[in-house]
């Protein structure tokens, strides 16, 4: 997948985990709204040359990010957004924390991708 590519699959795996957190699919919303972090992540990680083809790289791209913009919240937020993926294989997220978690990996979606545009 190309840059554009990755940032449109964020978008559309952000708007598809908020209709599946409206029909009670959790585990899938989860793995939706994990898909969208992971993505944003993959396209700056894409667009800056660095290394993406590994769990940890995507990691390692998270602090990178934080870094490159001198604050740590972006990285907070991304560690945060780290459960919903975790979720989708054990679904041990209640209601109230998944309504907790939402609006932080939202935001951090909307802060990677606006870096990439």
């Amino acid at each position: 997948m190309d840059i554009p590519e990755h940032i449109q699959t964020a978008r559309e795996f952000l708007i598809l985990s908020e209709q599946e957190f409206a029909d009670g699919q959790r585990l899938q919303a989860s793995e939706k709204l994990w898909g969208a972090v992971s993505h944003a992540i993959l396209a700056i990680a894409q667009q800056r040359g660095w290394r993406y083809g590994s769990h940890n790289e995507l990691i390692q791209a998270a602090r990178r990010i934080s870094e490159e913009q001198d604050d740590s919240t972006i990285y907070v937020q991304f560690r945060e957004s780290r459960r919903l993926h975790a979720n989708y294989y054990h679904g041990f997220l209640d209601d109230s924390e998944l309504n907790e978690l939402r609006p932080i990996a939202h935001d951090f979606i909307l802060r990677v991708l606006a870096l990439a545009a």
